[in-house]
């Protein structure tokens, strides 16, 4: 299932289940297989849990998750991550899966591009329409710099005082970058912040475009309007934005560390190169239980198809109930019994709830 097999070291960790994919089908993907008492570790490419529902929704209402009159995509993803802490998940976030391969004595063994290794009896794809990775900004010569000058995300604890910041970008992550930046502690805190965007108008939530607009009044963050059309480099580092003003004129912006934030951009990456059966890059799935082409693999959620396939959190969550019990079952050898939360002894001890426990 890849071109170049793992080696398995001895820190390989094992599991039940790896999942890929912290959004919400992949969380309550967790939560079902929890329920199945099977131990679960979670893969992301994201630095955080939510996937495409906390980038795109993440303050935005969703009005059609069952029980819940109305509720942004961060509360949903927050509500989904309590959920799961009886499970006691372990997450790999901000790291993508490079290979996944079957093993001769069964189950899987899953690496990721920053080192993971995990070996697992059985594996849940619930990547969505695939990995979020940062836009990134075209311009010659800029990738030299990704990772030392060029930054596509800052986690908060690195230090930029005393430099000249530069946030391109004329969405919601951009301004909440460039406020996160003007927010900072002093230690951290850039001697200079720059919100550059082809023009003045920034599409973001109107809390958020008021907290912008009283740091701009009071000086601590700098509007710089114009189209990005080169850099400047002086021995060997970026020292520049070249820049066309809306009125034509040339611009350049100084700059010791740029932050590009341009939204994600979905890839499906190297699952397409897993032998798992495709459909107009789609994975095709048998709806009894959302197993693949490959036995011990399933996967949900908006990575999949089949006739009458929906994308919505709904259907996702549809989907990995039954991928939950198709897999346990496939594991076991056996036809399992259906047990309900509201009677179960066993179930509620899993989950923690009191005066209850888990059956022997």
């Amino acid at each position: 299932m890849t071109a170049a097999p793992l080696s398995r070291p001895p820190a390989a960790q094992s599991t039940d289940a790896v999942v890929i994919g912290a959004g919400p089908v992949g969380l309550f993907q967790v939560f079902q297989l929890g329920l199945q008492g099977l131990r679960v570790q979670v893969i992301d490419a994201l630095p955080h849990i939510g996937g495409q529902c906390a980038e795109l929704y993440g303050d935005k209402p969703i009005y059609d998750i069952p029980g819940i009159q109305v509720c942004t995509g961060d509360e949903l993803v927050q509500r989904l991550r309590a959920q799961i802490e009886p499970f006691a998940t372990t997450f790999h976030l901000g790291q993508q899966v490079d290979a996944l391969q079957v093993l001769p004595e069964g189950g899987f063994l899953v690496g990721t591009a920053q080192g993971t290794q995990l070996q697992a009896r059985a594996v849940f794809i619930a990547s969505g329409v695939g990995a979020f990775m940062p836009r990134t900004l075209k311009l010659p010569g800029l990738p030299a710099h990704e990772g030392s000058q060029v930054l596509y995300r800052w986690d908060g604890t690195t230090s930029l005082a005393g430099q000249q910041a530069v946030v391109h970008g004329g969405d919601t992550p951009a301004v909440q970058q460039a406020i996160a930046l003007a927010s900072a502690p002093e230690a951290l805190r850039p001697a200079r912040i720059t919100l550059q965007h082809r023009r003045d108008v920034f599409d973001a939530a109107p809390a958020v475009l008021d907290e912008l607009q009283a740091l701009r009044a009071a000086g601590r963050i700098e509007v710089v309007v114009g189209m990005a059309g080169g850099i400047v480099e002086d021995a060997g580092r970026l020292s520049a934005l070249e820049l066309t003003t809306p009125e034509g004129a040339a611009l350049r912006l100084p700059v010791d560390v740029l932050l590009v934030r341009l939204g994600l951009v979905p890839r499906l990456g190297p699952i397409a190169s897993w032998g798992l059966q495709l459909e107009r890059k789609q994975l095709v799935v048998d709806t009894a239980t959302f197993a693949t082409s490959v036995p011990g693999i399933h996967a949900v959620g908006d990575a999949i198809t089949y006739p009458g396939k929906r994308k919505l959190i709904l259907s996702g969550f549809h989907e990995a109930t039954l991928a939950a019990f198709g897999a346990a079952e496939w594991l076991a050898g056996r036809k399992l019994p259906l047990e309900y939360t509201t009677s179960s002894e066993r179930l509620q001890g899993l989950l923690g709830i009191s005066g209850a426990r888990p059956a022997a």
